[in-house]
């Protein structure tokens, strides 16, 4: 199963080219994560995945994340949308402190065709913010989780 988060583009998220700009792709994959994981600051803001929203991202809290890793395949040029696009989400691996989350990002549902404009790997380390020490990932993370685990992203453009 797939988290799908829908993420809007900027104006300043599209380059010279009249593209979005490999580097605020990793922004795009950024909030997709924090909406799909990460609890809110207003408890009126309901997630995207509000069973799978259970890091505390707010200042003074315990864990802090931090990114050990990235990879972007891009497959075709975003060019500035006004729906959202569709950023699927799924937990590759979960292992002690880190876990591996993986992206598909597509055109708006609505589009034809549906076309797929990245894949995306990050891996995460949760860190305990007070020892800044690598700590496990939680019973009550993994069973928040563990519904949207699915097989590791396969890269297609490797040499």
């Amino acid at each position: 199963m797939r988290l799908h988060v829908p993420i809007r583009l900027r104006w300043s998220d599209l380059d010279a080219y009249g593209h979005v700009n490999n580097a605020e792709m990793l922004r795009l994959l950024e909030e997709a994560r924090i909406e799909a994981f990460w609890v809110s600051h207003d408890a009126r803001d309901a997630a995207v995945g509000a069973s799978t929203a259970v890091i505390d991202g707010r200042p003074g809290a315990d864990t802090i994340t931090l990114i050990s890793r990235q990879e972007v395949e891009y497959l075709a040029p975003v060019p500035y949308l006004r729906a959202p696009l569709d950023v699927e989400l799924w937990i590759a691996n979960m292992s002690g402190a880190r876990l591996d989350v993986c992206y598909e990002v597509f055109a708006p549902p609505e589009s034809e065709p549906r076309t797929l404009f990245a894949r995306a790997s990050t891996t995460i380390v949760l860190v305990d913010a007070a020892s800044g020490r690598p700590r496990r990932i939680t019973d009550h993370e993994r069973a928040a989780w563990s519904p949207y685990q699915d097989e590791p992203l396969r890269f297609t453009r490797r040499t």
